[in-house]
C-alpha cells in the first residue's frame, strides 16, 4: 500500500447510482475460478456476448489476455500468481465503479488469494464463480495442449499437476462445466443476477 502524504484520491461527480440509472442496472464482479480447460473463457465470452445483446454493459478480464500487457512482467510463482490476483481485483474494482459488469477469468488456485481478491470489494460488489470440472476431463480437453507439457515436465508449477488447486469453500455459484451445456450455463449466472437484483429482465424487455 502507497502511504505518500502527498497523494490525494480525487472522487467523482458521478456517484454509483448515477451510473446504475444511466445503465438500467447494478453491477459487479464475477470472478471465475477453476482449473485450465475447466472451460473459463468460453464462459465468459459467451456471457459477456449475451449480456450485451440484453443491453448489459460488461467487459472481460481473461488470465491469458491480461498476461500480455499489464501483467507481462510476472511469472507463476507464488508471489507473481499473488499479484497478478491483487493487480486484476483492483482493475476489477475500477470497472465495478464505473457500472459494469466485469467478468474475470483466472485459475486463482489459492483460497487465501481469492479471499484477499474478495475482500478489496463490498460484499455485493463481487460473486465468487467456480467453474467446476474434474481434473480427468480438464486434461481429456487439454485444449492449449498444457497438461501434456506438464505431464512432461515441461511447465512448472502447474496447477492440478505439480501446484495444487483450492477448491472454493463457499463459492456464491458453482457452475458445473462437466455436466452443464455452455447455453445452460450462461442461464444459470443470467438467472442468479436477475434474482439478486442486479438487474431485471422487465426492465430489458421494455427498453
Amino acid at each position: 500500500m502507497n502511504n505518500d502524504n502527498n497523494l490525494t484520491w480525487h472522487n467523482s461527480n458521478l456517484t454509483r447510482q448515477d451510473r446504475y440509472e444511466r445503465n438500467k442496472h447494478k453491477s459487479c464482479a464475477l470472478w471465475f475460478t477453476g482449473l485450465s480447460g475447466s472451460g473459463k473463457s468460453t464462459l465468459v465470452f459467451t456471457l459477456e456476448k449475451e449480456m450485451h445483446a440484453r443491453n448489459m454493459r460488461s467487459y472481460v478480464l481473461d488470465g491469458d489476455n491480461i498476461r500480455h500487457g499489464l501483467n507481462v512482467d510476472l511469472g507463476f510463482s507464488e508471489q507473481d500468481r499473488k499479484e497478478n490476483v491483487r493487480r486484476i481485483g483492483e482493475v476489477s474494482k475500477l470497472f465495478v465503479d464505473a457500472g459494469l459488469f466485469v467478468l474475470s477469468a483466472f485459475i486463482t488456485p489459492n483460497e487465501k488469494d481469492r479471499l484477499m481478491v474478495r475482500n478489496l470489494f463490498e460484499p455485493e460488489d463481487f460473486l465468487e464463480v467456480y467453474v467446476k470440472c474434474s481434473l480427468e476431463e480438464c486434461e481429456r480437453r487439454d485444449p492449449k495442449g498444457l497438461y501434456k507439457r506438464a505431464r512432461n515436465g515441461e511447465i512448472p508449477n502447474f496447477t492440478g499437476v505439480s501446484a495444487q488447486y483450492d477448491v472454493p469453500v463457499n463459492p456464491d455459484i458453482i457452475v458445473d462445466t462437466e455436466n452443464l451445456s455452455i447455453e445452460d450455463s450462461v442461464s444459470l449466472l443470467l438467472t442468479y443476477l436477475e434474482e439478486h437484483d442486479y438487474y431485471s429482465i422487465e426492465n430489458k424487455k421494455s427498453n
